[in-house]
């Protein structure tokens, strides 16, 4: 079946992957982490794009932003795809296509999802075995949301509004965002979330869901119909 077309409301949090094609590296060297930022805090500021967490895994990323036009996510990828794929095959003699397609997203209930989001985006590198907590990997937002590190990784970031709700001041705040690291993700919401964003549909509560087909004027769930495929467990 043929995923459905994107959409983006702006002002309303998206939940963004893009993938290295053939599940191939996308980083090899610090100094490809540092270009590929530099390019997104630039597109991002250029097309109106306010980043809240992040995560750069060895051969794909994630992204939790906030769009403020309709246009702003594509117009952030598409400057950013192009700079970091020339820079890529300059530097390691190479040619050819970098990315899996297009980039994939989906929006979020900001309410209902956002810290849990977060949460499950800045534990991608436990989940690979690559560190055993969030905090030991240098490429994330876990430093900036829970222990108020800024920085070269981090001072860019924009806090949402559903995490100032945590607290009253920045280390309150941080305190309560580290104490929701104690519990793990019930495995229903890691399956809605990794649903949703590999097909396309609204992450979020039937009202929800309902509120965004009005917007965005197309399915924003499954129709529970057909034979259920295999999980995917990539993300």
């Amino acid at each position: 079946m043929a995923r459905l077309p994107r959409y983006v409301i702006p002002g309303q949090p998206q939940h963004i992957i893009q993938r290295g094609n053939n599940r191939q590296p996308i980083f090899g060297a610090e100094a490809d982490y540092l270009f590929f930022r530099d390019a997104l805090i630039e597109a991002a500021k250029k097309h109106g794009l306010v980043i809240h967490a992040y995560v750069w895994m060895t051969n794909h990323i994630h992204l939790l932003a906030t769009p403020e036009l309709e246009n702003s996510i594509s117009k952030v990828f598409q400057s950013v795809g192009r700079r970091y794929v020339q820079y890529f095959n300059y530097t390691y003699r190479r040619s050819g296509t970098l990315w899996e397609g297009r980039y994939r997203a989906t929006v979020v209930d900001s309410e209902r999802y956002l810290l849990t989001l977060m949460r499950y985006i800045e534990l991608n590198p436990v989940r690979a075995a690559m560190v055993a907590h969030p905090r030991e990997y240098p490429w994330s937002s876990h430093a900036f949301n829970a222990l108020g590190e800024a920085g070269l990784n981090a001072d860019w970031l924009t806090p949402h509004d559903e995490y100032l709700r945590l607290g009253r001041n920045a280390p309150e705040r941080q305190s309560a965002y580290r104490r929701l690291f104690r519990a793990a993700i019930p495995n229903v919401d890691l399956k809605e979330i990794r649903e949703c964003v590999h097909k396309g549909w609204a992450l979020g509560d039937a009202r929800f869901r309902a509120r965004i087909e009005d917007l965005g004027q197309r399915r924003a769930a499954s129709k529970g119909v057909g034979r259920p495929r295999k999980e995917d467990n990539r993300v």
